[in-house]
């Protein structure tokens, strides 16, 4: 199982909008409810680096880049950084209900 994590961090002053905006991004995902995706975001201790996973069911494409919410904080993210997003590929070796 592969899971993609991004981190990304923001500048100080973009904080709350981030926060804002990805609070409307997962109650868009919520309504749209998309199949085979699991997707979460944190905040680490810093205060100023997000953490996103990402898990989308072998075989399938992500379907989030559907969503316009999804595509709206893409590109609203792009102003806030404060440094380029980092992507890694992980391989689950264990986990208890945390990924599928």
């Amino acid at each position: 199982m592969k899971i993609l994590m991004v981190r990304s961090r923001v500048k100080p002053e973009h904080v709350v909008d981030v926060e804002a905006t990805v609070q409307r991004l997962f109650a868009a995902i919520e309504r749209a409810r998309p199949a085979n995706v699991r997707y979460a975001s944190s905040m680490l201790p810093d205060g100023e680096t997000f953490l996103a996973l990402l898990q989308v069911e072998e075989g399938t494409e992500n379907p989030l880049p559907a969503l316009p919410a999804f595509r709206e904080f893409q590109e609203r993210l792009k102003a806030w950084v404060a440094s380029p997003p980092v992507a890694e590929q992980l391989t689950v070796v264990g986990s208890y209900r945390l990924f599928g």
